[in-house]
């Protein structure tokens, strides 16, 4: 199994990694497709499925499908440019994607939500299509997106997910145990041996230079939302508050009367200041999805802020001990609240960041991987119920708990030698089987939980 760090960490859009990002990264896949292909092409249609119908107009999925068709990626997406094109396409019923003929699509008539049929393969379905002069269909692709950004056609989700591709890697670990077996006998952390991973695929300036930017991203993401102001699109009226947390934090620096509970203030701004910059479709990283992209970010800037000693030296370890750990819940269970509900975002980035904080505290990779394991065990059973299908209530909050959750369980696990009862790997699996037993009302299709029991018009 290798799963890139660039892989767990994806540069893009608010607000969903798998109902934004998706669709967009699945449309420029098609397109490459229609490319390849010997027919002429006059026209698109795309319908949306599963949890991508429900909630697809509160993810902006709609808007994602069709920037995407029009040749628009995540990782160069400009607003702007974006906002123009999507103007011109429902004014003129027609896109212009570079190397392809114009082509007909009606974003009201060609893209359909559709409720009723079910496709198997995920719960995050769509199908897209091309058509000749006469309206048929010539070209059409099944496409699922399965969490964190990541998306995969109808024969790659059956092809199954041993499926490896790429030069060999110096340590293949697929579970904890694995991982942490190489690591006592090659007398490496878990950080060193992902480097090598990843160096035997990518190059150690790629990984130098990429872990930095992703850094950057997510600082900059922080930084805008604690000096951004206003109301959140979408319609349920909610108030940018990180600002106005952030301001009162500042105030208090300094007086001796401040509680040392605050620092749990500090963790939330800073989560809440990432989500609030998603929600309002800005970009963010992928950590490892965007519904829980401020966990992480927040347990870093945490440490970087507000733990003597803390080094920026340290900020690529921080990173690729938290892809491991987020690699394997991913492998062996998923990183998507459209499978396994919220669990499996904010559960897995609290995992991800706990481990990341635990090793660039010192810690040895038994004792990462207990911390890992203590974060995500208290995320177990969690729903993902979205008012109005919006990345907004519960999630912009529930990024600033996973964040003292991860912080928590990084302390908890050093003050430990690293053993403990439940191995991280059964929580992983206790994750999964978590996740397959959960209604589908609660795995975001807003149909259940506060999505149903709070006001959203």
């Amino acid at each position: 199994m290798f799963l890139s760090v660039f892989d767990m960490f994806k540069v893009g859009i608010g607000p969903s990694s798998s109902h934004t990002m998706g669709p967009m990264v699945a449309a420029a896949r098609f397109l490459d497709k229609m490319r390849a292909s010997p027919f002429v092409f006059h026209g698109l249609r795309a319908s949306l499925h599963g949890s991508l119908a429900f909630t697809g107009v509160g993810h902006a999925t709609d808007r994602a499908t069709i920037l995407g068709l029009a040749g628009f990626v995540p990782d160069t997406y400009d607003a702007d440019k974006a906002d123009a094109a999507l103007a011109r396409i429902k004014a003129e019923g027609v896109i212009h994607p570079d190397g392809l003929p114009e082509l007909s699509f009606d974003p009201a008539q060609d893209l359909i939500f559709d409720f009723d049929t079910i496709l198997s393969g995920h719960a995050n379905g769509m199908m897209l299509m091309a058509t000749d002069a006469q309206g048929d269909v010539t070209l059409r692709e099944t496409y699922y997106s399965i969490g964190g950004g990541f998306v995969m056609t109808e024969a790659e989700l059956a092809e199954g997910k041993d499926v490896e591709e790429g030069a060999p890697i110096p340590f293949p670990f697929k579970t904890a145990a694995q991982m942490l077996e190489m690591s006592e006998a090659s007398g490496r952390t878990i950080a060193e041996m992902k480097r090598s991973n990843e160096s035997a695929r990518g190059g150690v300036d790629n990984l130098r230079s990429g872990t930095k930017r992703l850094w950057q991203v997510m600082n900059d993401c922080i930084n805008r939302g604690l000096s951004s102001e206003g109301e959140l699109p979408g319609g349920l009226s909610v108030k940018r508050r990180a600002k106005g947390i952030h301001e009162k934090l500042l105030e208090e620096r300094g007086m001796n009367l401040t509680a040392p509970h605050t620092i749990n203030d500090w963790m939330s701004v800073y989560a809440m200041a990432v989500n609030e910059e998603n929600a309002a479709g800005g970009q963010v990283v992928t950590a490892p999805t965007n519904g829980a992209a401020g966990v992480l970010p927040a347990t870093l800037r945490y440490y970087l802020d507000h733990v003597p000693g803390a080094s920026e030296a340290h900020i690529e370890d921080f990173l690729l001990t938290a892809a491991a750990i987020g690699g394997l819940v991913k492998y062996n269970a998923s990183i998507s609240g459209a499978e396994a509900g919220c669990q499996a975002e904010v559960g897995s980035a609290a995992a991800m960041a706990a481990a990341g904080l635990c090793a660039v505290l010192g810690g040895t990779p038994q004792q990462v991987e207990n911390a890992a394991e203590i974060a995500l065990e208290h995320h177990l059973g969690m729903t993902c119920d979205p008012v109005k299908g919006l990345v907004q209530v519960p999630c912009i909050e529930r990024n600033g708990l996973g964040a003292i959750k991860a912080v928590s369980a990084a302390s908890l696990a050093l003050r430990g030698d690293g053993t403990h009862l439940v191995p991280l790997d059964a929580c992983i699996e206790t994750m999964r089987q978590t996740g397959v037993d959960m209604s589908e009302k609660y795995k975001e299709t807003s149909l259940g939980g506060l999505a149903v029991n709070v006001p959203n018009c």
